[in-house]
């Protein structure tokens, strides 16, 4: 794991996690694999039609509904398939990412601040609510669709600091993307790319946000 300052072992006052990819699964896949016979008919639809970018956009605030109509008018053979991806969209949440949720339960036993922020849409991110108790335990979630921002626009994290009033240098931010990182980094964040629950549990322990005794 990719460390902003491997020697800082104390002095932080929050943790920033990112939630899909960190503690949650989520893939589209996990729901066209059932729509689709073919496994490169359905990653063509996926690189083509219901695009990173297009999907980003929602993350971004744009209704659901609007992003549906846009890709129908572009490719109206395909609309049963296109309209499966907010239909059925739950079925893209796989479940909890193995060994995130303990480390998050151990760093919420600490006197250190458990928040969030995550690119996710407004009207999709309340499924993951229902599903997941854990989402329960964080101080604050930040949620890119509600703030018209996402990540690695730099904004957002300012945003965050300013809403949560965090110091970034006292801030442990941890996200599976490269990019995220980055734009983190350069704003000041104790940045951690995130590998799996067992490198993250290791540089906490390293940055004083858990004790050797917690992790094993």
């Amino acid at each position: 794991m990719d460390v902003t300052r491997p020697d800082e072992t104390a002095g932080i006052a929050a943790v920033l996690f990112d939630l899909g990819g960190v503690s949650i699964e989520w893939d589209p896949r996990h729901l066209y694999r059932r729509l689709f016979e073919d496994p490169e008919e359905m990653e063509a639809f996926l690189a083509e039609v219901t695009t990173a970018e297009w999907n980003g956009r929602q993350d971004e605030g744009r209704p659901w509904a609007d992003a549906i109509e846009e890709l129908v008018l572009e490719h109206p053979e395909l609309r049963e398939l296109i309209e499966a991806y907010r239909r059925h969209w739950p079925e893209m949440l796989a479940g909890e990412i193995p060994g995130t949720v303990d480390v998050l339960r151990d760093v919420r036993a600490t006197d250190v601040r458990l928040l969030a922020l995550s690119n996710w849409s407004s009207e999709t991110f309340p499924y993951a609510l229902e599903r997941f108790p854990f989402l329960s335990w964080f101080d604050a979630i930040v949620i890119s669709g509600d703030v018209g921002l996402k990540k690695p626009d730099p904004a957002i994290f300012r945003h965050v600091v300013e809403e949560l009033e965090l110091d970034p240098s006292t801030t442990v931010f941890v996200d599976d993307s490269a990019a995220n990182v980055e734009t983190a980094r350069s704003l000041g964040f104790v940045a951690l790319t995130f590998v799996d629950a067992d490198t993250l549990r290791r540089d906490l322990v390293r940055l004083g946000v858990l004790s050797r005794a917690a992790s094993g």
